[in-house]
């Protein structure tokens, strides 16, 4: 049988001051025998938002799969390195990969729902993983968190397909948030959408940052600066092109005052 995860308010806390959300240690992952992220240890506070940048390639969304065993999706990746959520390795061979998700949930690039109705989009995730509360409440609570209920509340029933881009793309925020995680990876959310919903969705992780804790990966320096509290600048290692972690700390302080030029000619356009 599989070890069970422990939630934040149990027992178990992830850290002995309880701060960080999680933490990577000299993280290692190859997609065959291409090392795409090596070497990178990063601890995540808890209840922030943390954005990951870099120039294309460099291992970010690697490194936000990692945070929840997503890679493990593609056959020919393998990962050396631990992660800790709440002082367990989620990389123990005794740790479920579908319990590590149901504790980091994901929301994509492009919005995802299901062809199904807006309300069994958000039920779906509670459903299977055998939900007994009010399902009602629950679908309210997660498009209320999602600023979607007072669009949709009138047509719960009809196709989440139905819906524009950035409806689609937090009531996929909804679903996610429905099973209710600890952690919300974001992978370019705003990417294929328009200013409008893109400021809706910058808005929306704010606010969800009082409750849970998100790591966003971004190519666009401006959001990150705008909506994350810490950011970690990843780049290639000119010797075997491998993702590493650069510089990380708070955004303000990594955005007026790099400890790193090359963190500076990123931030600043001059690569990348």
């Amino acid at each position: 049988m599989a070890m069970r995860i422990q939630s934040p308010n149990t027992e178990h806390s992830l850290s002995s001051n309880g701060t960080h959300a999680i933490e990577a240690h000299n993280l290692r992952v190859y997609y065959g025998n291409f090392l795409a992220v090596k070497d990178v240890s990063l601890d995540v506070p808890r209840q922030k938002i943390t954005a990951l940048i870099g120039p294309s390639g460099c291992g970010k969304s690697t490194m936000l799969r990692a945070f929840n065993r997503m890679n493990e999706l593609v056959p020919t990746a393998r990962t050396e390195g631990e992660i800790l959520y709440n002082a367990v390795n989620i990389y123990d061979p005794d740790i479920d990969a579908v319990e590590v998700r149901r504790h980091i949930g994901m929301v994509f690039q492009k919005p995802n729902p299901f062809p199904k109705s807006i309300y069994e989009n958000v039920a779906w995730g509670a459903r299977i993983n055998g939900y007994k509360g009010n399902m009602d409440e629950l679908v309210f609570e997660a498009l209320r968190q999602a600023a979607l209920w007072d669009e949709v509340k009138d047509k719960l029933t009809q196709s989440g397909l139905s819906l524009s881009g950035g409806q689609q793309q937090r009531l996929c925020i909804a679903r996610a948030i429905a099973v209710k995680p600890d952690i919300i990876l974001m992978d370019e959310p705003a990417s294929a959408l328009d200013p409008i919903a893109t400021l809706r969705i910058e808005e929306l992780m704010q606010e969800l940052a009082k409750q849970y804790t998100i790591i966003v990966v971004t190519h666009n320096m401006q959001q990150a600066a705008r909506v994350s509290d810490y950011t970690a600048f990843f780049s290639l290692d000119e010797r075997d092109r491998a993702g590493i972690l650069i510089e990380y700390g708070p955004t303000k302080k990594l955005f007026t005052n790099p400890e790193k030029k090359i963190t500076e000619d990123y931030i600043t356009g001059r690569f990348g």
